[in-house]
């Protein structure tokens, strides 16, 4: 476990050196890796996502109604469900979900370059692996997740206000009324902020684990494994400490 974060942090470390680098040498970068990983990890992601947070915001909603209902207090749910929403449902749902889905195929990619040495023949042709791999994919998903987790608070609002008016028959312009007037834009910013590191986190994971991948397809399949389990962790762990850290600001 000790080897595990301190290869993490060196990881980071080489990211950060390579992003410098490449700010003060834009030559050397290459803007085609990092569109193509935005549609690929982002974009291609949104259909999946959106009917999970959906679904979990309206499930959400639901049973915090009943709750409620039960309490004397209905229409609360309207501000637990989107307070709910915005900061953890809709972000974090959405996360799970291109965790499971980039993690794997990063580490499966620069795997099987690594074991059909075409990482051998980049460096042979004066190509820097990392500057070509890792940093494209790190950089889309900082990028793209900030505006994903944006169109999935939406979705998961959406998912609870079908609930509400499903439980309470509260019509829609009231939801939105009662929206307004309870939700304020810090509950926004908080999925919005937690967005970028969370993405980092998981092309960080997913690049280090494919270049760990050995001369064999059993570590391909085994690395893939354990690449989604660590990304799935820093994932929970981000969120706990933003969770910390937003209740010591109170906001």
């Amino acid at each position: 476990t000790y080897n595990t974060f301190l290869n993490a942090f060196n990881f980071c470390g080489m990211i950060l050196f390579y992003f410098i680098k490449s700010v003060f040498n834009p030559k050397r970068f290459c803007i085609t890796p990092l569109l193509y990983h935005i549609n690929e990890s982002g974009f291609k992601v949104l259909p999946v996502s959106i009917l999970t947070v959906f679904i979990v915001g309206f499930a959400v909603a639901l049973q915090g109604a009943l709750q409620l209902q039960d309490m004397g207090a209905p229409l609360m749910s309207v501000e637990m469900t989107a307070k709910l929403a915005l900061r953890e449902i809709g972000p974090f749902i959405l996360t799970l979900v291109v965790a499971g889905r980039s993690a794997s195929s990063f580490t499966a990619q620069i795997g099987v370059m690594k074991i059909t040495e075409e990482l051998d023949a980049m460096k042979t042709m004066g190509f820097n692996p990392f500057e070509f791999l890792v940093l494209p994919r790190v950089l889309a998903l900082v990028i793209v997740l900030p505006l994903l987790v944006f169109i999935a608070d939406a979705f998961a609002i959406l998912g609870g206000m079908f609930a509400i008016k499903y439980q309470l028959d509260l019509g829609f312009p009231s939801y939105i009324d009662r929206l307004h007037d309870t939700v304020g834009w810090n509950h926004f910013l908080v999925g919005i902020v937690k967005a970028p590191f969370w993405g980092f986190a998981i092309a960080m994971v997913g690049c280090m684990r494919g270049f760990e991948v050995k001369g064999d397809t059993e570590s391909i399949g085994r690395l893939t494994t354990i690449s989604v389990v660590n990304a799935l962790f820093w994932i929970i762990f981000l969120d706990a400490i933003f969770s910390i850290l937003f209740s010591k600001l109170n906001i």
